[in-house]
């Protein structure tokens, strides 16, 4: 008997759909333990604390006055300690495709504010390798128009090419730190180079990108990267670690250093 192998549209609905549920009630097995500076959870709502998915910390390695961009933020988790870290001086901005999460992240957003006493982050709907498209912004833009059959679809990759050119989700050069915790694994491997394409975009000259990731040590077999479940639970999308850092130099990045490394989740 032949193994089924799952479409790419299978593997991003099933992440969009366990995502989507782990915003709702909390999801042990997508969790890896970390100790977070308590000083900062303090401000942060429960549900959002509760419902919060990574295997790292990369807001430990900011300073004051930053401007950050969390790839695959979730429901705010990060956004909100950074902001605490980079203070009023500072932005933060969050990228998330997922609904539910994002709107876990908003609504939380002004109970933060209120709490530290500034208001420095905001939320942005997109996927983290194809940072131009705000699929906000196509959203409003769709609603009103008959997108439908071939001419419909033509019309719609022609919207999204013009949303990219003449309004960004994420500009150029515009960010001096990326972080994300936990999410890289979760793009589609024909997909992955356009990811670090993109975060070599927006950062700025001098910026960096600081990345916290599950690794493996040999490549995934194919039946088992190809799995929905395990690819959404963080397991089969991890990168090789020395092709994690070679992508990186591809990308443009220099001085690449491994800040931390856990033999364990």
């Amino acid at each position: 008997m032949s193994d089924t192998i799952q479409s790419p549209t299978d593997l991003e609905g099933a992440v969009r759909d366990r995502y989507a549920n782990a915003s709702k009630q909390r999801e042990a097995a997508l969790c890896c333990p970390i100790d977070y500076d308590p000083r900062y959870l303090e401000a942060i709502p429960k549900e959002v604390i509760d419902r919060d998915y990574g295997c790292g910390d990369p807001s430990s390695h900011l300073r004051p006055g930053e401007t950050v961009l969390d790839l695959g933020s979730g429901g705010g988790k990060i956004c909100f300690i950074a902001s605490q870290v980079v203070g009023p001086e500072g932005r933060v901005i969050g990228v998330d495709f997922g609904r539910d999460m994002l709107a876990l992240a908003r609504g939380a957003k002004g109970r933060v504010a209120e709490r530290i006493g500034y208001d420095n982050v905001e939320f942005r709907r997109g996927r983290i390798q194809d940072l131009r498209l705000d699929l906000d912004r196509l959203d409003r833009e769709t609603a009103s128009r008959n997108l439908s059959g071939a001419d419909g679809y033509l019309e719609l990759q022609a919207l999204a090419d013009r949303l990219r050119a003449e309004q960004p989700l994420v500009a150029d050069n515009s960010v001096d730190v990326v972080v994300s915790n936990c999410v890289l694994n979760l793009v589609r491997p024909e997909e992955k180079t356009a990811l670090f394409r993109e975060m070599f975009r927006v950062v700025k000259l001098g910026g960096r990108v600081v990345i916290s990731d599950i690794v493996s040590d040999e490549d995934i077999p194919d039946h088992l990267a190809a799995d929905p479940n395990l690819f959404a639970g963080f397991v089969s999308g991890a990168f090789r670690e020395d092709a994690f850092l070679k992508a990186f130099g591809e990308a443009g990045f220099y001085g690449i250093e491994i800040l931390k490394r856990d033999e364990k989740p």
